[in-house]
């Protein structure tokens, strides 16, 4: 059994700063909360260890690399249980690979195979840097490396990575745009706000309560009412912009009481945010609401884009419709100079329980289509997500995206068939019996969550991001699933 994952994170910051710190594995669990410890024993005195040592030198200054191809050392997982199991069972680990400002990896043997980590930067010669962690498991111990440390590895990487520019950079940018992020402790929120403070952005979000495992600055509020938090956006509202997730996750059986909670947990935040921004002396720079394309409940065929009008009576069913629409009435009144609606399809991601709940499925056998499996897939790879939203913040200054509706949604949407296709053939599996819709019901009481997850389904597509000349880096699922599951 082999398992790997690859993570990408850019960072503002040149090549030889980012060594500094990821070319020194003994600081790794500085940056990791994934990683307790991180040993080196003695380098080996050879003439190659010494070779690599002064190049190292001189591609940092007079800082000389703390490793060498070689080397051993030891390190231990967060995880107390984990911890307590690899400190008793594991080897030395070696370091394998060492180029100076570039590259670093090592391995840890286990029985019949072993695991290793690979960090590589990447400096771009428009400015700024990509950090590379690839993290690979194989052998019959594949299972329990991926369980111990691997799974955390995947989690804590936009908070790893948040620990790691403020290691270098504790302070923002000041002539950059300021941005408040209410709702962003989700799985999304953790991802633009690394994205953007990689990038120099002051990021605060607001926070119903204080999580000392997130390294951004945290603003309580109760998601309700105005308080001090207000002054978050009001030290200069010209120069700041609001992103508001706030909101429940959608996984829950389509009960009444759940559906209000769910449109409640969307509705009064967006209220009290929009009231906070009437107070304000001058508009927001800018807002962009949250929002999603299950708005169009299930739309069976339809090509559906902005301009797409929404459903009315039994065809809104009330956990989507129902809560996606008054979510986007509450933005009304916005003080913002630009303020965008963003649509938001299935998004792929590392440790999202959309794709884990798939990849699970499908590698347990089980990949075969759900329902008729002609209900429509819309999708977008996280990378595009991230680059959308800074676009709707004006940082690109390659894509004029006007105010107003935006579907954030890859190109090519599949059928529910297609997609379980797709996967069996990234996982390598044999064709899979379907499951049938009364089954995927009777289910879902028993998983707690709604069976018009699974058999419902709309194609969505934007116009708006075509005619304003935004290219996907991933538009199609089959390579969005290769990046985010190699």
């Amino acid at each position: 059994m082999t398992w790997q994952r690859t993570l990408r994170h850019f960072f503002a910051l040149p090549a030889a700063e980012l060594w500094e710190i990821v070319g020194d594995p003994t600081r790794w669990p500085a940056w990791s909360g994934a990683i307790r410890s991180f040993t080196l024993e003695p380098g080996p005195p050879h003439e190659y260890a010494e070779a690599h040592v002064s190049h190292a030198a001189a591609v940092v200054g007079a800082q000389a690399a703390p490793v060498a191809p070689g080397q051993q050392g030891h390190y231990l997982p967060a995880r107390g249980w984990a911890a307590a199991l690899h400190g008793r069972t594991a080897g030395p680990l070696r370091i394998t690979e060492v180029e100076p400002g570039r590259t670093l990896a090592f391995g840890q043997p286990a029985p019949f195979g072993g695991s290793g980590v690979r960090w590589s930067l990447h400096e771009h010669p428009e400015g700024g840097t990509t950090l590379e962690q690839t993290v690979h498991a194989s052998g019959p111990m594949t299972a329990a490396i991926v369980a111990s440390v691997g799974a955390d590895l995947i989690a804590d990487w936009p908070l790893a990575v948040v620990r790691l520019h403020r290691m270098l950079r504790p302070q923002p940018d000041p002539d950059l745009l300021k941005v408040v992020i209410a709702g962003g402790s989700g799985s999304l929120g953790r991802a633009i706000a690394a994205d953007l403070t990689a990038r120099g952005h002051e990021v605060a979000l607001l926070t119903r309560q204080v999580n000392l495992d997130l390294p951004h600055r945290q603003v309580v509020w109760d998601g309700a009412s105005l308080g001090p938090w207000v002054e978050e956006l009001a030290q200069d509202p010209a120069r700041t912009a609001l992103i508001n997730l706030a909101g429940q996750l959608v996984d829950a059986r389509p009960t009444e009481d759940n559906i209000r909670d769910l449109r409640e947990s969307r509705v009064h935040p967006t209220r009290a945010l929009v009231a906070a921004s009437q107070q304000l002396e001058t508009p927001l720079a800018r807002w962009v609401q949250g929002s999603t394309t299950a708005i169009w409940s299930d739309a069976g065929d339809l090509r559906l884009t902005e301009s797409s009008p929404l459903p009315a009576g039994p065809n809104a069913l009330p956990q989507m419709t129902g809560v996606a629409q008054p979510w986007e009435e509450a933005a009304e009144g916005a003080n913002a100079e630009h303020v965008t609606i963003l649509r938001t399809s299935i998004v792929l991601q590392n440790g999202s329980p959309a794709l884990d709940r798939l990849t699970q499925l499908t590698r347990a056998g089980l990949g075969g289509r759900v329902g008729s499996g002609r209900q429509w897939f819309s999708w977008i790879h996280q990378d595009d997500w991230l680059a959308l939203v800074r676009a709707t913040l004006d940082l690109d200054p390659q894509v004029d995206l006007p105010d107003g509706i935006l579907i954030a949604a890859a190109p090519h949407p599949v059928r529910n068939h297609e997609l379980m296709a797709t996967l069996r053939r990234r996982f390598r599996r044999r064709a899979a019996p379907p499951t049938p819709s009364t089954l995927v019901r009777m289910g879902s009481i028993a998983l707690r969550t709604d069976p018009a997850l699974g058999l419902t389904g709309r194609h969505v597509t934007s116009e708006v991001t075509t005619e304003a000349g935004f290219e996907f880096a991933h538009p199609t699922l089959e390579g969005a699933l290769i990046d985010l599951t190699s």
